[in-house]
């Protein structure tokens, strides 16, 4: 049986993890074994910042409720709880663009909310 060699797979393994880490630091980007270590702590980064980025957005819509609502005269955990009283089903997300676009709505929601618990 004939030798098979493997030289085009090689290279084409290692241009790609090269091309991956084409921008980085030093000898991140030249070198096959550090751009490989470089690249693979990118990937863990990249796979934790996914699921961060869903939190870091959860907590600015929170922080534009809550400076709303001080606003309007509320907390912002009276305002939910008031909100899910009164039966009103609207995520945080536009809760807060609510907030930022549309004062007036938002203190419409604000008196809802207050009645509900009442």
């Amino acid at each position: 049986m004939a030798r098979v060699k493997g030289a085009m797979m090689t290279r084409k393994r290692r241009n790609k993890t090269l091309k991956l880490a084409k921008g980085y630091f030093g000898s991140k980007h030249k070198l096959f074994k550090t751009a490989k270590e470089a690249v693979m702590k990118s990937g863990q980064y990249a796979y934790i910042g996914r699921k961060q980025r869903k939190r870091d957005f959860r907590r600015i819509w929170i922080t534009r409720i809550s400076a709303a609502c001080k606003i309007n005269g509320m907390n912002y955990s009276t305002f939910i709880n008031g909100l899910k009283k009164a039966g009103v089903g609207m995520n945080r997300k536009m809760l807060a663009e609510i907030a930022v676009s549309d004062a007036e709505g938002f203190a419409k929601l604000c008196e809802t909310a207050k009645e509900a618990l009442q």
